[in-house]
């Protein structure tokens, strides 16, 4: 996935334009009905139809804080804490305990402030589509036949695909405030779910083209302001290293040199100035050295300039993305061929007769960013032994119901009584199958936090076993729940990790960017190194 290029400065100038006014009305205030009812939706947000748009309001203004405004006060502890680390904020044992003292420090750092929310949400355009790829801004202008100028850089492409935003609504009869699918028209269903892929947020499981829509809509603010900070935690990282290699050229250049850089910017050298206070002139004059008018020889040695940035950060954005690719293809590489079938099967994806398992697996990657389609017999493989015998309780299979009521069954017996009794609800439809898909709707909403947290050790070996996966010699308990936890991510989401929140993915960008950052460094202390060598030769002759 290639994220987006956009550099600091237009980011700056968005903030500026927002930052400075305040609404004294909400953003839904204005938005159309069908909006509202969008918006609800897309949050889960239960509401009676039919209903009046007062009624819509109301409840849009009564969960609005909570989603759009302040959305951190409905994560739990452990993200809270993951948030406040990313900031460089270390909590204590006793706010660990006290999620209300947590909320109140994540409110301190986040992203930004109430009025500054609301006007975002009346300017939807000017950010909505700033986490697309260069392919998916080009797909749009093409399809709706918006000219760009060649070549098509992201910023024009960016310009134009704004510029045209509300026109292409209204041509499809649409509304643009809060849009609808409408303006997810060119994305095909891997391209939205390897967008929450990318920005670490999970799909919903099963899912649909119109869930995964609502899912990107849903977050694309909070993945918006995530994606500015880094390109300008980038930037500005950059440009402090770019200022150190600068450091250490000033300090390899010679009188001559130094003589020469204030010339030609214009830097007045007074009679008698002596070589350390020449460079003292030069650094006071950072504002040049780091521009365009830095000597041939230095610029040789900078390497990449802070102009390039925004191309660096979005290259350590798509080396994390590609991480979690290599991972998740290197964990499928050790499955069994059951588990490749059931994986292609949970996707309604055909696997043809006597495939061999090279074959399975080049269908599992190329499917990686493809969400599960409904439910299916393997859907209870992950369930707790207690879950299991309600299911098989409740199932209304007479067959089921004795497997439940087996005293000593182990939980390979009772998976195996429930996936039979969904095979057979499953061919028989009706309100049989209702009922299943009903239960299975509530009780992976439950499962989600603790999977594996109460199986034991044989339990999780043969889950295990199930993947073709090999138990390392001496593997604690805890050691293996991680290890099944893995592989259940993967079987479940692909590429993407349910755990894995927005904030992983900057921890994991900002890692690739601190090695480019590093990287220049060295550039730099090698190019200082033999300058001042070159100079040493040349006083020695």
């Amino acid at each position: 996935m290639r994220i987006l290029k956009a550099l600091l400065p237009l980011a700056l100038v968005a903030d500026a334009a927002i930052g400075s006014s305040w609404f004294s009305n909400a953003a839904y205030n204005k938005w159309h009905e069908t909006e509202l009812e969008r918006w609800l939706s897309d949050h889960d947000v239960p509401y009676p139809t039919p209903s009046d748009r007062k009624d819509l309001e109301k409840l849009v203004e009564k969960n609005w804080d909570t989603y759009a405004v302040t959305p951190y006060k409905t994560w739990d502890a452990a993200k809270l804490n993951e948030y406040l680390k990313q900031k460089g904020i270390e909590t204590k044992q006793a706010a660990e305990a006290n999620k209300d003292s947590l909320v109140a420090q994540v409110q301190n750092y986040w992203y930004e402030s109430e009025d500054k929310a609301q006007s975002a949400w009346s300017n939807v355009k000017d950010w909505i589509l700033d986490t697309w790829t260069d392919s998916q801004l080009k797909a749009f202008c093409d399809h709706h036949g918006i000219p760009v100028p060649q070549p098509r850089k992201r910023d024009t492409l960016l310009a134009k695909a704004r510029g045209a935003y509300e026109t292409v609504a209204q041509k499809a009869g649409e509304t643009a405030a809060y849009p609808g699918d409408w303006l997810y028209e060119t994305w095909s269903e891997s391209d939205l779910k390897e967008w929450l892929d990318s920005h670490g947020y999970p799909a919903p499981q099963p899912t649909s083209r119109d869930k995964l829509i609502a899912a990107v809509r849903r977050n694309s603010r909070l993945a918006y302001l995530t994606l500015q900070e880094q390109v300008a935690s980038s930037s500005e990282t950059a440009h402090k290293a770019y200022a150190t290699l600068t450091d250490k050229l000033i300090d390899t250049w010679g009188e001559s040199q130094l003589k020469e850089f204030c010339d030609k910017n214009g830097i007045g050298v007074p009679q008698g100035t002596k070589l350390n206070q020449l460079r003292a002139l030069v650094r006071k004059h950072r504002a040049e050295i780091l521009g365009d008018t830095v000597t041939a020889s230095a610029a040789s040695a900078f390497g990449a300039a802070t102009s390039n940035i925004g191309s660096n950060a979005a290259k350590a954005t798509d080396a994390a993305v590609q991480t979690a690719q290599d991972a998740f293809n290197k964990a499928i590489n050790a499955w069994s061929e059951t588990r490749l079938k059931a994986y292609l099967d949970a996707r309604g994806i055909p696997v043809p007769q006597a495939s061999k398992v090279d074959e399975l697996r080049a269908l599992v990657r190329k499917h990686s960013h493809k969400a599960a389609s409904g439910w299916s017999a393997w859907t209870y493989d992950d369930f707790t032994y207690d879950n299991l015998k309600s299911y098989l309780a409740s199932s209304g299979n007479a067959a089921a119901e004795k497997a439940s009521e087996k005293a000593g069954a182990t939980r390979e017996e009772l998976v195996e009584a429930a996936q039979s009794a969904y095979a057979s609800a499953s061919s028989a439809g009706g309100s049989s199958y209702a009922s299943v898909t009903s239960y299975l709707s509530q009780a992976t909403d439950n499962v989600k936090a603790s999977t594996f947290d109460s199986w034991s050790e044989s339990e999780l070996k043969s889950y295990l076993d199930s993947y073709g996966i090999p138990v390392p010699q001496g593997s604690t308990l805890n050691e293996l729940r991680a290890l099944a936890r893995r592989q259940w991510t993967y079987f479940k989401y692909g590429t993407s990790t349910p755990t894995q929140t927005v904030f992983a993915v900057l921890g994991e960008n900002v890692k690739s960017g601190w090695n480019w950052i590093m990287e220049q460094l060295s550039i730099g202390a090698g190019a200082a190194q033999k300058q001042a060598q070159k100079q040493k030769v040349h006083k020695e002759l």
